[in-house]
């Protein structure tokens, strides 16, 4: 049965140990984020994170990883939450388990799980080698994306349970999103049991002078205006309508995530914005959705 789906930003600002002391300019949105989490795990301590995968990374959540764009199964989401899996684009198409990972790339180890206390060393004890590379050799290991660091550090902060995953495509379709949406929507039919829908993305990276997707661009202001009346509002049909190549152009990194979130098929009686702003130039949205019973 879905809770709630609670939408938040995939920015490594969020974590404190990243950020340093003196950056006050980000506690209102990390302020945000954990209240609304918080709120979640009260409500369920059972979550499905829904994020994409990070470009050119070699990266692996849970149990299965499939290479496919327009035959993606639906996520194996076992309720409630327990092991983990993942959908996403993978040179590998072979069986491995992350459930741990590092920030370590982003600037300091800071080590979350996606199930309980993080391992030393941010990796994940899967049972499971990393797939072999190319040439035979062991290849490099596989580590969280972002979207799901976050998710990771999300639920160590408000207590939550161990969190199913699905990592989509940064590339993927509607169609494909379309698919993966109604996949878990019927695992979600499938339990009594509430559960909490966790989406991690990003909007438009082009929205002050200083943004980091090139500075200010009125382009990336409009589509980042559209995304944030879309999910203020439970607008699905919005979100569904989002173009690929508009959102690339635009480093709408949520936008594959969102129309996932998009195709579950509730419908919401209470929405609550928690914050809507760009204080570095990249839209970020934490926003509630509570579907009608």
């Amino acid at each position: 049965m879905l809770a709630s789906v609670l939408f938040v930003p995939s920015a490594p600002l969020l974590v404190p140990e990243l950020t340093g002391p003196a950056a006050a300019d980000t506690e209102p949105i990390r302020a945000a984020v954990i209240s609304a989490a918080t709120e979640l795990a009260v409500v369920t301590p059972h979550w499905i994170a829904i994020g994409v995968g990070d470009v050119g990374v070699l990266s692996s959540v849970g149990a299965g990883v499939t290479t496919a764009h327009d035959d993606m199964a639906a996520p194996d989401v076992s309720l409630p939450p327990s092991a983990g899996s993942v959908h996403a684009r993978s040179v590998h198409a072979r069986s491995v388990h992350a459930r741990s990972g590092t920030f370590r790339a982003y600037g300091v180890d800071v080590a979350v799980s996606l199930d309980g206390p993080a391992a030393l060393d941010g990796t994940a004890a899967s049972g499971f080698p990393a797939p072999d590379g190319p040439d035979g050799r062991e290849a490099a290991p596989l580590r969280l994306p972002l979207s799901m660091l976050v998710a990771g550090w999300l639920r160590g902060q408000v207590g939550a349970g161990p969190v199913e995953t699905v990592v989509v495509a940064p590339d993927a379709t509607p169609a494909d999103c379309a698919r993966q949406g109604a996949g878990i929507a019927d695992r979600l039919q499938s339990t009594d049991d509430p559960v909490g829908v966790v989406v991690v993305g990003d909007g438009a990276t082009a929205l002050s002078a200083k943004a980091p997707g090139g500075g200010l661009r009125q382009s990336s202001v409009a589509l980042q205006e559209r995304i944030d009346r879309a999910l203020a509002t439970a607008d699905v049909a919005a979100l569904e309508s989002l173009d690929v190549t508009e959102c690339a152009a635009g480093g709408v990194s949520g936008r594959a995530a969102w129309q996932v979130a998009a195709a579950l098929g509730a419908s919401y009686r209470a929405i609550r914005v928690w914050y809507a702003d760009a204080p570095f130039g990249v839209g970020y949205d934490v926003v509630t959705w509570e579907p009608s019973r």
